[in-house]
Order: structure tokens, then C-alpha cells, then sequence
């Protein structure tokens, strides 16, 4: 199967469809005729949801026991979370029944992901040093990875669902082949342990954060670093690129997020303002905009353009530890240790929602697709569902 992404960022609610629709067609050899109409549609689609008044509030519906982190198939019809005992599960988001348990590992399960946007499986890092691949629909263990030294700690697939990429404590991260199971590549060159990793958007390049100060872009294809992103005095809590590929945002215990260009690997801008450690950092889907979190309890929004700091947000009792734009880029959220999650206003900096009912820190928050659902994971062992 033939995937291509095509930028539609600067897509406006007044744009003519049908011009659109001709123009992609015209650019796009993968795009015939018969698909037209279909184009013209997606295109109608993004524009409803650009027009939409996001003025929802949520209400707490529905809570699930036993997690240490979540993660979500694209169309929110299931989540996933993996857990201290050792399991990781699938869980029905409408009405939070548990579907699977996906047992095997010999310790905490660390790190859980969906194969987005197909869905169809399901891989778990565990601190017994092992990576797992799950058949999404059934809970079948399809190949166990096995190789790292130490704790397996983060993972992501690529766009195309054929490669696992795992990060370790044993300062090493490694490709995996998604059907033969077999390990593709060890990429080493750290000197402490890979806590963060993400492919871009075509899956070419691959960037991992690092305690050793620094994060380190890969070739995908020759298995080769490409650049050294030198310039943090602190170990990385994440790193991320942006939709069309062109920048990567880096956070830092250092209390200072970095902008990157990714073609190549010079340091455009230092985000400054925080006051203690950034835990986690993240673009909006459009990657103009970058939002921060840090132990500070605050958390801000910058221009990813002009690298101004565009708003702060203020309110939490605590360190914030994740942090999510909503689809439509208009709201931001947050998860703090002060056993509460925020929705946040994008350009006024104003609090609009505390979600309340967690009785320990909060540590992970998302929204779904359409940005009218939210899950919140604590450590009071549930987790639970905000309609």
C-alpha cells in the first residue's frame, strides 16, 4: 500500500473545495479521478470542524481501575493502558468495559501503544527489558522483542505500521521489523538512558531524547545518526517533530524547551520563562504553536514562527507533567500532581474547565479525534472519562 501525507495547514474556511479538490488532484499521482469527489468531501469535512465553537465542558462519565499509562486508537472507540501488575489493557471507551488483558510481561508495562491510524495492534514496554506486538482485536501475542539490557521505557511505530521503535535505559534505541519480528537495527551513540522517541510524518527520520543532555536524529533507512542535537544542560524529557517534518521541539530538565531545525539539526530558538524543570512538550497539529509544561505548575504556549512566548498558564498547585493541544488547536490541557486536570484557553491564557474526582497526581491526558472527549491517568490507579 502506497501512503503519501499532503499538507493541507494552511486550509481556510472559505477556500473553494472544489479548487482544492482539482489542485490536489493535479499535484498528486495517487489522487485519479474517481477519488475526486471523495477529496472534495474529506476537504468540506476539515472546514466544518476549522468553523466549529468549541464551547463544550466536560463531565465526568465513566472510570477504569489499575493503569500506569494510556494511550488511544485514533477513532477513541478503544484505549489502551498498562499497569504496574504487569499487563497492559483494552478498554471500550463508550462504555469503559475492559475487552483484553494482554499478559506475559514479567514486570511494570512501562510504555503502550496503538499502531495509529490502523489500529490493528498494539505494542507494550516493559521494565522485564522486552517489547511485545498484540493483535488489537483478539489480545493474541504476536512476537516478543527481546535484545535491550535494561528497561524498555518508550516505543512508537512508524506511519506505515511496519517498524517498533524502542527506547531503553541501557542508553540504546532499536528498530523492529512489525511481520518477521526480527530486530532491524540497534541505534546507539547515547551515553544514558533513551527516555523519549518519535518518527516523523513520513517515517524517514527518527528522533531520540536522551539524560545525556542531548537528542539524536536517524536515518530510518541506512540506520545512520544524522545529526547531534547539542545545546540542553539538562537531560531531555521529550522531543517531537512537527506535522510537515520541518522542526523539532525538544524539553528539558534544564527548564528550557529548544526549536530544531530538522533538515539540518541547527538550534533556531531557546524557549525560555520557566522557573523549574519542562516535563513535557508538544506542537499543535498545525505546528505553529508549541505548549510546555513544568514542575513549576505553570505551563505556556509559544509561536513556533516568532518564538514568543504567547500566553502563561497559571492555576495549578503543582508540577504539571503532560501537557496536549485539542485537534482543533484552540484549547490546551493539562495534568498536574495536584490531582487535577485544566482545559485552557489558547489565546487568552483563561482556565475554562478543572476536571476534579482523581485522588493522586494526575500524570496522563488526552483528547480524542473530534476533541470532545478526554481521558484522564492517575496514580490513584484509574482512569476516567470526561464527556
Amino acid at each position: 500500500m502506497r501512503t503519501k501525507s499532503i499538507d493541507l495547514l494552511h486550509l481556510t474556511p472559505g477556500a473553494n473545495p472544489d479548487e482544492l479538490a482539482a489542485e490536489i488532484q493535479q499535484s498528486e499521482s495517487l489522487i485519479t479521478e474517481s477519488m475526486s469527489e471523495q477529496v472534495k468531501k474529506l476537504v468540506l469535512r476539515l472546514q466544518e470542524k476549522q468553523g466549529q465553537q468549541d464551547h463544550h465542558r466536560f463531565c465526568f462519565c465513566k472510570f477504569c481501575v489499575c493503569l500506569l499509562l494510556l494511550h488511544f486508537f485514533l477513532s477513541f472507540s478503544r484505549f489502551i493502558t498498562g499497569s504496574y501488575d504487569r499487563t497492559c489493557r483494552v478498554w471500550d471507551t463508550a462504555s469503559g468495559k475492559e475487552l483484553h488483558i494482554l499478559e506475559g510481561h514479567r514486570n511494570v508495562v512501562y510504555a503502550v501503544t496503538f499502531n495509529n491510524p490502523y489500529g490493528d495492534k498494539i505494542a507494550t514496554g516493559s521494565f522485564d527489558k522486552t517489547c511485545r506486538l498484540w493483535c488489537a482485536e483478539t489480545g493474541r501475542c504476536f512476537h516478543t522483542f527481546r535484545g535491550h539490557t535494561a528497561e524498555v521505557v518508550c516505543l512508537a511505530f512508524n506511519p506505515q505500521s511496519t517498524l517498533v521503535a524502542t527506547g531503553s535505559m541501557d542508553a540504546t534505541a532499536k528498530l523492529w521489523d512489525v511481520e518477521s519480528g526480527q530486530e532491524v537495527a540497534t541505534l546507539a551513540g547515547h551515553t544514558a538512558e533513551v527516555l523519549s522517541l518519535c518518527f516523523n510524518t513520513l517515517g524517514n527520520l527518527l528522533v531520540t531524547g536522551s539524560f545525556d543532555h542531548t537528542a539524536a536524529v536517524w536515518d530510518v533507512a541506512s540506520k545512520r545518526r544524522v545529526y547531534t542535537l547539542i545545546g540542553h544542560m539538562g537531560e531531555i524529557s521529550n522531543v517531537q517533530f512537527n506535522w510537515d517534518c520541518s522542526l523539532i521541539v525538544s524539553g528539558s530538565m534544564d527548564k528550557t524547551c529548544k526549536l530544531w531545525e530538522a533538515v539540518s539539526g541547527k538550534c533556531v530558538a531557546t524557549l525560555v520563562g520557566h522557573t523549574q524543570e519542562v516535563l513535557d512538550v508538544c506542537f499543535d497539529l498545525s505546528g505553529q504553536l508549541i505548549a510546555s509544561a513544568s514542575a513549576d505548575g505553570t505551563a505556556r504556549v509559544f509561536s513556533a514562527p516568532t518564538h514568543q512566548c504567547l500566553v502563561t498558564l497559571k492555576g495549578h498547585g503543582a508540577e504539571i507533567s503532560k501537557i496536549c493541544f485539542s485537534p482543533q488547536g484552540s484549547r490546551v490541557l493539562t495534568a498536574s500532581s495536584d490531582k487535577t486536570a485544566r482545559l485552557w484557553d489558547v489565546h487568552s491564557g483563561a482556565c475554562l474547565q478543572i476536571l476534579e474526582g482523581h485522588t493522586d497526581e494526575i500524570f496522563s491526558c488526552v483528547f480524542n479525534y473530534e476533541g470532545d472527549t478526554i481521558i484522564t491517568g492517575s496514580k490513584d490507579n484509574t482512569c476516567r472519562i470526561w464527556y
